[in-house]
């Protein structure tokens, strides 16, 4: 059976599947297509921020600018709130979501303002290859009958000592050497979200959640993102 077939829902995406595989295909691409217009977005936002010097100068270099910058760390888990408590009600969640994606896209600018843009392009380059790679991959894997729900405590876990030792870098700084093992800690945990919310969206996120699954899927692209940056700004240092 051909690819188009596959996509069209002719063939089961994983073994003993029981729902619709056209309901399922259909799912898929209006979550994908929802976290592409958020990459656009974040892209347009972060670049105005990056070329434009003035606002990261304000940012950095005055205390109001420095205090507006710590609000717009704020906002997104902010947002988070109410864009899980309202991510089924349209046309509430799309704007809901529009607002948090801005505010991540912001501060995500003021972050590769202050770096080198060689560092910048190839943490996106790798970003999209880890991405690409490991969405294929699970597809693959799943199709195959491999299950990656078991993944879910551990990155839970994982995610709770990396918050703990992002906390303890702040107040106690450990050195160049930390800060990489951080990023490589980061990069790791969040390639097993990408594989655990992809495995997620192919049999689990019922067809009301599109927004919810595409905004775990973008967290987990962001957050593998600012990782790799962490690791080639401390290798470049």
């Amino acid at each position: 059976m051909g690819k188009g077939d596959v996509e069209m829902g002719g063939e089961r995406l994983y073994p003993m599947m029981l729902e619709s595989p056209e309901l399922r295909w259909a799912f898929i691409r209006k979550v994908y297509a929802i976290l592409s217009m958020q990459m656009i977005l974040t892209v347009a936002v972060a670049s105005v921020v990056i070329f434009d010097p003035p606002i990261s100068n304000f940012m950095f270099h005055t205390r109001a600018g420095f205090a507006i910058y710590i609000v717009l760390a704020i906002l997104p888990f902010i947002f988070l709130c109410p864009l899980y408590a309202f991510h089924k009600r349209h046309p509430v969640n799309l704007i809901l979501l529009a607002f948090f994606t801005i505010t991540i896209a912001f501060s995500l600018g003021l972050t590769c303002a202050i770096t080198k843009g060689k560092i910048v392009l190839e943490a996106a380059i790798l970003t999209s290859v880890m991405v690409v790679s490991l969405t294929l991959y699970t597809f693959w894997a799943v199709k195959r009958g491999r299950d990656f729900s078991f993944l879910g405590p551990f990155l839970f876990g994982a995610l709770l000592v990396l918050f703990v030792f992002g906390l303890i870098q702040v107040f106690f700084p450990l050195g160049k050497l930390s800060v990489m093992i951080y990023g490589c800690l980061g990069a790791i945990i969040f390639c097993g979200y990408i594989i655990y919310d992809t495995d997620t969206l192919i049999k689990r996120f019922s067809y009301d959640d599109y927004i919810w699954a595409a905004v775990c899927l973008y967290l987990d692209v962001i957050n593998l993102f600012v990782s790799l940056l962490t690791i080639l700004e401390a290798a470049d240092s």
